[in-house]
Parts: C-alpha cells; sequence; structure tokens
C-alpha cells in the first residue's frame, strides 16, 4: 500500500492573480490507478476567462435542468483552485489490471501535480509504446474538441450514418477560421480525411507560418472567404465551402465563416464567445443564403451517434493522428515549456507581455 502524497495545483486565487497550492491525498482505494504528472497543457481561451474575470460561471449559475444560464448568481466565485484538462502522465501505482506501473496515459484531471483516477469514470487513454509523452497532453480533451468538430461535419453532409470518421469531408475543399490549437487540429483531422483543400485562415503572421509548416493553406480571413467564393464552384452562382470551422473567439470571424459559405452550407463552431457576439451580422449572408450554424462543442456529440461515439472513441482518433504526425505538430504547436512551479508568474508574463504562442505546456517534475 503506497503512502500519502502532497499534490501541488494551479489555480486563479483572485482576477489577476494565479497561484499554486496544496493538499493531501491518500493512497488509491480498488479501482485507483495513481498518476504522476509529466506535462499539462494550457487552455488559453478557457483558462484565461477566470484569469480575467469573464467567464460565465464567475456571474451566472447555470441551471443543468433548463440548460440555461441565470444572471446575477455566481456559480463560481474566487479562489478558482482548480484549471485545465490537457494531462499526460505516468501511472505509478494501480489497482486495476488494464494499467500497469510505467504506462504513460493522456488524461483530463488538470495542472496538478498527481492525481488518481477511477478509470471507470475518467477517460485514461494509453499512448502506443515510443510515442513522445508530451504528445499525451492533446489526447485526453484538445484532440477529441477538434475531433467532434470533424464528425459534426460528417452528419451534416451525410448524416448519423456516415461510414468513416470524416466521411463527410473527403473530397471537399474545407475552410477552418483560427491557427489555434483548435483550428489547427481541425484542419490537420480534415486533412488527414482526404479534403480537397484545407485553407486556414487567422490574422496572425507568427500562426499562418506555423500552419504553413503542417502543410495546410494559410491566409488572412478576408482573403480565405474570398479564396473560397472564387475557386470553389458548385454551378452557377453556388459558390463557397459547404462547411466553415470556425475556433476564434470572435464574432467578426464567425460573420467571416458565413461569408466563405455556398448557399445552404453551415459553419461548425467550436468558439466561445464568453464576450458575446456584437460584431455578428445577421441580417446578411445568413440571411440572404440560408444558412445554418452549428455548434459542435465536446459534450455533445451529433444527434444519432452517440451509440457509435464518445469521448473514448474520439480519443482513439487523436492518437491515430498523433502516431502519424505527432513528431511535426510537437514542433509547431508547442511553443513554451514551463516548470509548473513557475506557472503563475508566467500567466502574469503572458496577460501583461502579450508574446506570441501557440501550446504552453507545464512541466511535472522530474
Amino acid at each position: 500500500m503506497s503512502e500519502w502524497r502532497h499534490i501541488r495545483s494551479l489555480g486563479v486565487e483572485r482576477q489577476g492573480q494565479a497561484y499554486l497550492h496544496g493538499y493531501d491525498e491518500g493512497p488509491p482505494g480498488p479501482g485507483g490507478v495513481r498518476l504522476e504528472l509529466l506535462y499539462t497543457g494550457f487552455s488559453a481561451g478557457t483558462e484565461l476567462t477566470f484569469y480575467k474575470g469573464s467567464n460565465p460561471y464567475l456571474h451566472s449559475r447555470w441551471d443543468d435542468s433548463r440548460g440555461v444560464f441565470v444572471p446575477g448568481e455566481a456559480q463560481q466565485r474566487y479562489p478558482v483552485p482548480f484549471l485545465g484538462y490537457m494531462e499526460s502522465a505516468r501511472v505509478i501505482e494501480s489497482t486495476v489490471g488494464d494499467y500497469q506501473p510505467g504506462d504513460v496515459v493522456g488524461a483530463v484531471f488538470g495542472h496538478k501535480s498527481g492525481h488518481t483516477a477511477d478509470p471507470f469514470g475518467d477517460v485514461l487513454t494509453k499512448l502506443p509504446d515510443g510515442m513522445d509523452p508530451m504528445l499525451g497532453i492533446w489526447v485526453g480533451q484538445m484532440g477529441p474538441i477538434a475531433a467532434n468538430g470533424i464528425l459534426h461535419g460528417d452528419a451534416e453532409m451525410l448524416g448519423p450514418s456516415a461510414p468513416f470518421f470524416g466521411a463527410g469531408i473527403k473530397d471537399r475543399p474545407v475552410l477552418v477560421i483560427g491557427a489555434g490549437v483548435v483550428g489547427l487540429f481541425v484542419a490537420l483531422f480534415a486533412q488527414q480525411a482526404g479534403a480537397a483543400e484545407v485553407v486556414i485562415a487567422d490574422p496572425s503572421p507568427f500562426r499562418r507560418m506555423r500552419a504553413a509548416c503542417l502543410g495546410l493553406t494559410p491566409m488572412e480571413e478576408a482573403d480565405a472567404w474570398a479564396h473560397a467564393k472564387a475557386r470553389w464552384h458548385h454551378g452557377g452562382s453556388d459558390r463557397g465551402a459547404d462547411l466553415v470551422f470556425q475556433t476564434r473567439a470572435d464574432s467578426a470571424s464567425l460573420h467571416a465563416a458565413m461569408q466563405a459559405l455556398r448557399p445552404q452550407g453551415t459553419v461548425i463552431d467550436l468558439a466561445f464567445y464568453q464576450g458575446g457576439a456584437d460584431r455578428l451580422r445577421l441580417g446578411e449572408e445568413f440571411h440572404h443564403n440560408g444558412l445554418n450554424l452549428r455548434c459542435a462543442q465536446i459534450n455533445r456529440v451529433p444527434r444519432g451517434m452517440a451509440v457509435a461515439w464518445d469521448k473514448r472513441r474520439l480519443a482513439g482518433e487523436t492518437v491515430k493522428l498523433l502516431a502519424a504526425r505527432g513528431q511535426e505538430i510537437r514542433q509547431q504547436l508547442v511553443t513554451h515549456v514551463v516548470p509548473l512551479e513557475e506557472a503563475p508568474g508566467f500567466l502574469g508574463h503572458l496577460v501583461a507581455e502579450r508574446p506570441e504562442f501557440l501550446q504552453i505546456v507545464f512541466k511535472g517534475a522530474d
């Protein structure tokens, strides 16, 4: 029987102030798998909303029975002790036969130095032998988020009986708005599925350069929608993309996505608009071209596909992509590797100095 251990966790003490705190964790009970952190990825789009105070849970309460936010009733208050959902970890003790000490898994448990997982409730995905452990940060959540976007594209084009992952994208041109981590993974999944062309749009020259290094076609947003209308013909005035994957938390980007669509096309939206969508112009292309807007968040696969698909299967698709292209994905996406103990100061630097970045990784203790 193992001993108690001390866990360190990254959180937000108050608006604009990150901190590390600790607590003691007991030995794993029956069915428990004790994990030691290797790497944890920082999801800036979500986690900085707690740091900056813009997360809706800080101002509203989610009413699960009705599926609505109730304003004026904060569901979460400072301090926010736990953040993160992109972890790679090593099994150091297990009471479950499927997991052995030394196994490396992709998991979701937050920016913590360790965690005891329940493999029947938590999604633990073993990495193939020889795979770079850092790639595991994308297996538990971020890769499945992007894969779920592709799955929604399949459902839009072929219905819930799409014959294989990416079938709705195969041989079609695809536009992805946003060259952050989610956008790049969506674009890489589309590329792997056999899309006829994959254009990715982002205002940042730094991110466009990284996208080009991955074999994608980078453009600015105005150029991208114009490219879709000029090059993707379907006969007569029927021009544009069947599908646009929108991943930037900016309503102007959503509007650009709609401009790129052919009549009755669909935006698959994976962005988190915590500030609303004040620049979205629904009286223009959305209205005149009869467009569709489909939210594709990780807690829901397309209707009619839940029996065949869940987060574990989406994680499996992520592992396939990483097995094929993991080395170049790490090289182009990981821009900062910071010890977990230095994370609070680094977040202050990130917000104050605004350096160019893609994937920030916090590293566990050696």
